[in-house]
């Protein structure tokens, strides 16, 4: 997301193909699915940014006919209001954020009452600018400090063998080309932030032309004080590339959609 990040043509898929997969249901449908997942994502922000939203609709509609739960996407981020949210266990943000007061504040009230988020990269991303603190504080604090370019792939540290996103990887694994953002202040200063995975040190200098040259940089984390998860992956056409980091980006919204500790 820094300002030195080069802008690629975006994929375009046809809209027939958008819109099957906007309105793709469980293949049993006539059976009650296990949650209701909505997304949100726009067509209108930096190309790479599309490419994974557009990537993250095909993987997730395929993941919930095969595992019996409703997958719905949008573009429309006014469908972000009390009477829509409330039919949802889970909103997932692919690749853009709310803009106006009305859309935070109903996602504002849909997560103090128990609702479930998602968030991906690009959707996480805040600075001075932004203008929305409770979102800052529902994130762990964490504001954007700096990034890598270009994508590179990165060896990511599992903290967590017991929780149920990231239980059974080992202690580390290869993740796919990504731009990975460090934050300050870490969300791992606040007590109530559960970090999951983090960029492992051996990566160090991580960066052609702007470098992460050092420090704990997490990348999955959950603030325990809501039923979130932030996954930092979601920059490019390589995100689902790697059938170990598509197991966790599937656990991961199962999760929190099914309500099963994230811990």
């Amino acid at each position: 997301m820094g300002g030195s990040e080069m802008k690629a043509p975006r994929r375009v898929l046809p809209s027939l193909t958008l819109a099957a997969i906007a309105f793709a249901q469980p293949a049993r449908s006539q059976t009650q699915p296990k949650f209701r997942a909505l997304a949100f994502y726009t067509e209108e922000t930096e190309g790479d940014h599309v490419d994974f939203a557009h990537d993250a609709l095909r993987f997730y509609a395929g993941v919930a006919a095969r595992d019996g739960w409703s997958w719905t996407a949008t573009t429309n981020w006014n469908d972000l209001n009390d009477s829509n949210v409330d039919q949802y266990q889970l909103v997932v943000w692919l690749d853009d954020e709310p803009h106006t007061p009305a859309q935070k504040q109903a996602f504002q009230r849909y997560m103090e009452h128990g609702g479930g988020w998602v968030g991906f990269h690009a959707s996480a991303y805040n600075d001075a600018s932004s203008g929305w603190p409770w979102f800052v504080s529902f994130l762990g604090g964490a504001v954007f400090y700096g990034n890598n370019w270009p994508p590179l792939p990165a060896r990511l540290t599992i903290e967590s063998t017991t929780s149920t996103i990231t239980q059974g990887f080992g202690e580390s694994y290869q993740a796919p080309a990504n731009e990975w953002y460090s934050w300050l202040p870490n969300p791992r200063d606040n007590p109530k932030v559960k970090v999951l995975a983090s960029l492992s040190q051996e990566n160090y200098p991580l960066g052609l032309k702007d470098i992460l040259t050092q420090g704990d940089v997490p990348v999955v984390w959950t603030n325990t004080q809501y039923r979130m998860l932030y996954i930092n992956m979601g920059h490019g056409a390589r995100i689902f590339d790697s059938p170990v980091q598509n197991r966790l980006l599937q656990q991961a919204v199962e999760a929190v959609g099914e309500k099963k500790p994230l811990r």
